[in-house]
């Protein structure tokens, strides 16, 4: 899944589920992230529920908070893909929105990465400056203010909104064809679409990449129901149980960043509207997952105190982040490296954080774990 003038490929994955408890419990994917998967520097640096327990003087409770080396893990992985490309001078570049909401989550990175090693440079800069500054050397290295580029880690690029005209497409092609090593190649950024997670749960599609059938049979147990909607045969049948009962399922674009899906009557009126149409097939129906419902606090800047102190109906969703740097078909890291996890109400759909709609979490371990899990 690497380009030809670059064969080394590096993803920052983070592979988002929930607990079911519709028929039996058990812990199903809501989808993998293959580009810009946040939250790893907020969750691992700033141990929050760590702290308070700690004030509260409830030192004994501290090993039920697991370990996290999420910033940690993924800026190892991009210095070592960085250091693959054996180039001592040459930097690291991330490709930022035009305004970050999420910049502190960036910045965690930037500054373990240095942390982890202080010769690195890392430069940001948004799709529109690299249009407009960016050029490819007569070897296909791309230039960035003077100098060669490593390591591309795109924390943007991953919606049509961050795509302003003609000059940041070009940015992007640019990109791909340098000899960087980016995060992610434009093969691992499409990895990551619904379209391939629903291709994926198809019999006999996931046996072809794990052939392992033990293996591969596991990780079928994460899958939930997910259906095509083609203009074929199954394509329509999978409208109809859509049609029929709107509120079992979700229905997704090929988009990332939050608040894209519907649902409810939503997916009713989507679906009507382009009924033969070929956009319906850009589209994906997937079975509604049925978390468990738990009480929490929501604490929230500029919200009284009141509603600091009310006890809400929530449900949590747990990511787990993911290393992978490949060289063609030898996988030089593949691991597992921490995790995050979203608190949201009952009574919202979407869960983003920045949308106001959720918050962010730990998880509390209340089965007999080891103490040397700290």
């Amino acid at each position: 899944m690497c380009d030809a003038l670059q064969s080394r490929c590096l993803g920052l994955l983070r592979s988002d589920y929930l607990l079911d408890v519709c028929n039996s419990t058990s812990v199903k994917q809501v989808e993998m992230n293959t580009i810009a998967s946040s939250f790893a520097g907020l969750t691992s640096s700033a141990p929050t529920h760590r702290f308070v327990l700690q004030q509260m003087g409830l030192l004994d409770k501290l090993c039920v908070l697991p370990k996290n080396n999420a910033l940690q893990g993924l800026s190892s992985a991009i210095i070592k893909a960085w250091e693959l490309f054996n180039e001592k001078d040459s930097v690291i570049l991330v490709i930022i929105e035009d305004q970050s909401m999420n910049i502190c989550d960036q910045r965690f990175h930037e500054f373990e990465i240095t942390r982890q090693k202080p010769e690195l440079h890392v430069i940001r800069k948004t799709l529109t400056q690299i249009s407009n500054e960016a050029n490819l050397s007569n070897s296909k290295d791309l230039i960035v203010q003077g100098k060669k580029v490593a390591v591309v880690y795109y924390r943007a690029g991953y919606s049509p909104d961050h795509y302003h005209g003609e000059a940041e497409w070009s940015a992007r092609l640019l990109i791909e064809r340098s000899t960087a090593i980016k995060c992610p190649n434009i093969q691992y950024h499409l990895a990551g679409t619904k379209k391939v997670q629903q291709a994926l749960a198809t019999p006999g599609t996931l046996e072809r990449f794990v052939k392992d059938v033990k293996k591969a049979a596991e990780i079928r147990t994460v899958f939930t129901g997910l259906y095509a909607l083609d203009l074929d045969e199954n394509g329509e049948k999978a409208v109809k149980m859509a049609l029929d009962a709107p509120e079992r399922f979700v229905l997704k674009p090929q988009r990332e960043g939050g608040g894209n899906n519907l649902y409810g009557e939503d997916i009713r009126h989507k679906l009507m509207s382009c009924m033969n149409s070929k956009e319906r097939s850009a589209w994906i129906l997937m079975d509604k997952i049925n978390p468990p419902v738990q009480q929490n606090y929501l604490i929230r800047p500029n919200q009284d105190f009141k509603k600091n102190s009310t006890l809400y109906d929530v449900v949590s969703e747990l990511g787990i982040f993911g290393t992978i740097l490949c060289d063609g078909d030898n996988i030089i890291i593949n691991e597992q490296v921490g995790h995050m996890m979203r608190t949201k109400l009952t009574s919202c759909n979407e869960g983003g954080v920045h949308a106001g709609n959720g918050v962010l979490d730990s998880p509390f371990l209340i089965d007999d774990y080891p103490k040397n899990i700290m």
